[in-house]
């Protein structure tokens, strides 16, 4: 760029006095800083390496977790199709200890935040030792993080969410670097790793039979998490102090959680009452049994749920922190050869609805054809009044807000027990003739009376 803008500027004057192509650079280096060269160069990332950032002064054990999300570049094989899951993590910022992890195959929601923070805050097993109520939680502005639910689930502990500005990486620095260290130690040698340099002209994604499976992955994933709990020395640390030993050398006293309140933690509340019947429990229309259910058909429950997850329901008494009474399971569950032709269904469905979509927006559009007078334009696709009249004949058949009309729907006949006079409202008009009924002898304020013969 600068030896185009040091020829332009030679051809428009004279050569003597345009500085040479070293004397820009110099100019360049001397009123640009090493930051604003490499932005221009590379871009705002590369202009960040070049800023000063102040650090956190060091803090306890559980003082701050922070959490964030992390869409992994390697493709797993679920039931037959490949997907690229996604880990929700948080990691105690002052001994670098991982103390919650949850895994989706999918883009995260709520559920897979309560379910991680869950993993962090319980300490029985699997989950421990590492553990405890934090003191602070920093998250970036993910819907999914500052949702009511993980709000309500962490107010109910009272304890606080910090929600750091969008785009500023820098401000969980912890969590941001174990998402490049999984990447660099464990993602790059799993199979169907995504940012593995290819040839652009012979390109084929891995088949779906080389990959890992999803439960493989997952326990690939949960591996290298306790290999960097109990093997690893990252940076920041003592050098012969691995995460969970800095956790566990830390004198702060943890506050632990019971676990009959963190069963209420990571699950939403029904809000209703409900009965255990012969047939179960009814919820969202659909029954749940389990065999601890036998003996208590009438017994009134309160339910809990996962977010997003209906498979199974959690049974509480009606109490203020009831007891547990178990676990209840879908009554008719379909099978994996349902889901998989139903979803065969739903997917051949969108694939119509977003081709008639295609074809309706193309039909919208009015295009005309290019003037080179002072002339209306002509439409460029012609049609019939016939093709106009039949189509409009069509979208007014399928169109059921305009068929449903009151007064296209007939009048349904009234039954037997409704065989009785009925009285005419009094209008205005009539008071006279009141009057003149009053003096005859006559009720007033009476009008006519029909039968259902419609005879006076």
């Amino acid at each position: 760029m600068h030896r185009e803008l040091l020829t332009e500027a030679r051809q428009a004057g004279d050569e003597q006095q345009v500085p040479s192509l070293a004397t820009l650079q110099r100019a360049i280096v001397r009123d640009l800083s090493a930051g604003e060269r490499a932005g221009l160069k590379g871009g705002e990332a590369a202009r960040r390496r070049y800023d000063v950032y102040g650090k956190r002064p060091r803090t306890h054990r559980n003082a701050c977790w922070e959490g964030d999300h992390k869409r992994v570049p390697v493709r797993v094989d679920l039931e037959g199709s490949a997907v690229c899951p996604w880990v929700t993590w948080f990691i105690d910022v002052a001994t670098k200890v991982i103390v919650g992890v949850a895994v989706t195959p999918h883009q995260p929601a709520r559920d897979a935040v309560l379910a991680a923070l869950r993993t962090g805050i319980s300490r029985q097993d699997p989950y421990g030792p590492v553990g405890g109520l934090p003191g602070v939680v920093r998250v970036d502005r993910g819907k999914e993080f500052l949702c009511r639910t993980v709000e309500r689930a962490l107010g109910a502990f009272a304890v606080p969410v910090h929600d750091l500005p969008a785009y500023k990486p820098y401000r969980k620095g912890t969590i941001e670097a174990l998402n490049g260290a999984v990447e660099e130690m464990l993602l790059v040698s799993l199979p169907g790793y995504t940012h593995r340099a290819r040839s652009a002209e012979a390109y084929h994604p891995d088949p779906v039979e080389d990959l890992l499976s999803y439960p493989d992955f997952v326990k690939v994933l949960l591996d290298w998490v306790a290999w960097w709990n109990t093997e690893h020395h990252p940076a920041g640390l003592d050098a012969s102090l691995t995460p969970l030993a800095a956790w566990e050398a830390d004198p702060t006293p943890v506050e632990d959680v019971a676990e009959e309140r963190l069963a209420f933690f990571a699950m939403e509340d029904d809000g209703r009452m409900r009965k255990i019947t012969t047939k179960g429990i009814s919820w969202r229309r659909r029954a749940y049994i389990a065999p601890w259910m036998a003996g208590h058909v009438g017994m009134r429950v309160r339910l809990r749920y996962l977010p997003h997850y209906d498979g199974q329901i959690e049974v509480f008494s009606t109490e203020e922190w009831g007891r547990h009474l178990g676990t209840a399971y879908l009554a008719e569950a379909a099978t994996l050869e349902q889901r998989r032709a139903l979803s065969s269904v739903r997917e051949k469905k969108a694939r119509a609805l977003k081709a008639d979509l295609k074809a309706a927006e193309k039909l919208r559009k009015a295009r005309y054809t290019a003037t080179t007078t002072a002339a209306a334009p002509r439409p460029r696709r012609t049609v019939t009044s016939g093709q106009a009249e039949a189509e409009i004949a069509r979208a007014r058949g399928v169109d059921l807000a305009a068929r449903a009309l009151p007064d296209l729907i007939p009048p349904r006949e009234p039954p037997a027990s409704w065989a009785r006079p009925v009285v005419r409202p009094r209008r205005a008009a009539d008071s006279q003739t009141d009057a003149g009924q009053a003096a005859d002898g006559g009720p007033p304020g009476v009008g006519d009376v029909r039968d259902d013969s419609g005879e006076r």
